[in-house]
């Protein structure tokens, strides 16, 4: 019998070895391959295909239309189609408006497409157990891009795994990126060779794997160039507008052609490094929650949940406790205190110290950023009179005694829930929001007359359209004050004011068109800021007396 050697190309070659070395895939897998369109996810594809046969798996074409081009975007999803046909493979699509994805949660384009993307790769991973999704369509490799007929095909099973087209240069792009903005080892670990992907009841239903995460791009698009096969360009790639670009575009080549030739290698190997030691950490950390660490559900939650257990010979005194049961059920995060022991915390390295407070915020769902872990720290090691108490993000509270901290979780018997408003606001004119002693007023100020006022409290009259909107913050609202460099959540903005729980449910902004241009107490929107020679509009809260 004469035995046939299938060659493949040296580039499939080494993206073996990385399949190989991280174990990514088992004979049998079900892959689907997310083909975008643009160079690094075709030069995905075409690799597989060599390699399809040595792995044992079984590949199928993934393509989701952002709808953010129009017509380009239309041809991204025709171009992928063809591909899929021509190489005689399933075609799984699906389209979503990310734009308005993107207003409706008040996130960036980047992030809403991303999260709907993943949200249909969790769906093709977990079709067996999915309901009310909407399935996707399915274009069999015989098929034109253009049918718009029910898929008639069922699917073979759920796909197993998906591949996605990351490259070297886009770990190298994310670790700079995230170095820059502040992170610790866990943001450096960047984007993860292999990532499990969980349904509605917590349990693993596939994975999302990164092959290409030690190639380059240049080597990809020669790849391609080689083997005689297109591609297509995303013109949003060429937009300064986004920090990737930007990143890639200039601060990349200029580190690599003034200080380091090999630096995106450099960045990926340290992106590496860093997972193996947050790994290390994690397992440390588990231990830790075991022993120093102790969980301890407050008097009053007890209460509630054994009187609500129990028939009430008083209904106005169940309906109480019913409601603070719900608002426990309800809590955005974990209704118990931690006990940490003082004398093992002070005992350990301060990198055993940072970890363990870290570990207790993330469990507990209090957002500790690296300035409240720290002022955590000094509080726990300085002599207090027992019972002094630390103010934490979200109403929690750190008391200090001799033996121990605690992190104390908020009283919900002494808070409730705030009530949602939206009101046209007038400009100009004054508004008063019922039930808060607070008016607000707007007032046109002319070009002549605006030297009297402080340009910060200024919006540009050309740049607002259509009515203004007076609501109170919701979660995932987003700002960008001037003198910032870039938006952040509302919620992250009021914590940083140290503003109470109380006060920042009902904190009021000012809507316009699709982004929010004003937040009480915070300097105008950055891009909505009156420009000399701009007739502005100015929001202000006034007094009662003045109102």
């Amino acid at each position: 019998m004469q035995l046939y050697h299938v060659v493949v190309h040296p580039l499939a070659q080494k993206m073996l070895v990385q399949i190989r070395r991280k174990e990514q895939f088992i004979a049998g897998d079900r892959v689907g391959v997310a083909v975008s369109g643009g160079i690094d996810s075709v030069a995905l594809l075409r690799l597989l295909l060599e390699l399809r046969g040595e792995l044992g798996i079984v590949l199928s074409v993934v393509h989701f239309n952002h709808k953010l081009r129009g017509a380009e975007s239309d041809g991204d999803a025709e171009f992928v189609a063809n591909l899929a046909r021509q190489c005689g493979l399933d075609l799984l699509c699906d389209n979503d408006d990310v734009a308005q994805h993107a207003s409706l949660e008040s996130v960036s384009l980047e992030a809403a497409a991303r999260e709907l993307r993943y949200e249909f790769f969790g769906h093709l991973l977990n079709l067996e157990g999915t309901s009310g999704s909407k399935t996707p369509d399915l274009g069999a490799g015989n098929r034109s891009a253009q049918s718009a007929a029910p898929p008639k095909l069922n699917l073979p099973g759920k796909l197993d795994k998906i591949v996605t087209g990351h490259t070297l240069d886009d770990q190298a792009e994310t670790v700079l990126m995230r170095m820059m903005r502040g992170s610790g080892l866990r943001g450096i670990g960047g984007i993860h060779p292999r990532l499990a992907v969980e349904d509605e009841d917590g349990k693993i239903c596939g994975e999302i794997i990164r092959p290409l995460l030690t190639i380059r791009r240049c080597e990809l698009e020669k790849y391609l160039k080689e083997i005689g096969q297109s591609w297509r360009e995303d013109s949003t790639n060429a937009d300064d507008a986004f920090t990737r670009n930007r990143v890639r575009r200039l601060l990349v080549p200029l580190i690599e052609k003034e200080f380091n030739p090999a630096a995106a290698e450099n960045l990926a190997e340290l992106s590496e490094i860093a997972r193996g030691e947050e790994e290390y950490w994690e397992n440390e950390i588990a231990g830790w929650m075991g022993t120093a660490v102790h969980w301890v559900e407050p008097e009053w939650a007890k209460r509630a949940a054994e009187k609500t257990g129990l028939v009430q010979i008083s209904s106005a005194t169940s309906s109480a406790e019913t409601d603070l049961q719900a608002r426990i059920d309800s809590a955005k995060w974990l209704v118990a205190n931690a006990l940490l022991s003082r004398p093992w915390l002070l005992s350990e390295p301060v990198a055993v110290q940072r970890r363990v407070v870290k570990a207790i915020g993330e469990h507990a769902g209090i957002p500790l950023e690296f300035k409240h872990v720290e002022k955590i720290l000094r509080f726990a090691a300085e002599d207090r009179g027992a019972g002094q108490e630390l103010s934490l993000p979200l109403g929690w509270k750190l008391r200090w005694c001799h033996s121990e901290v605690e992190f104390v979780t908020p009283d919900l018997r002494l808070k409730s829930e705030p009530q949602d408003y939206e009101y046209d606001l007038p400009v100009p004119g004054r508004l008063v929001i019922p039930g808060l002693s607070m008016t607000i007023e707007t007032v046109r100020i002319p070009v002549a007359a605006r030297s009297a006022y402080n340009p910060d409290e200024l919006l540009s009259a050309d740049s607002l359209r259509g009515r203004l909107k007076l609501r109170n913050w919701r979660a995932g609202d987003r700002f960008w004050p001037i003198h910032t460099k870039s938006p952040k959540k509302i919620k992250e903005l009021l914590q940083e004011r140290h503003a109470s729980q109380e006060q920042r449910g009902l904190w009021p902004v000012v809507w316009n068109g699709e982004e929010i241009v004003w937040v009480r107490g915070f300097p105008v929107h950055a891009k909505y800021r009156a420009e000399p020679g701009d007739e502005a509009v100015r929001i202000t809260e006034i007094g009662a007396d003045e109102s």
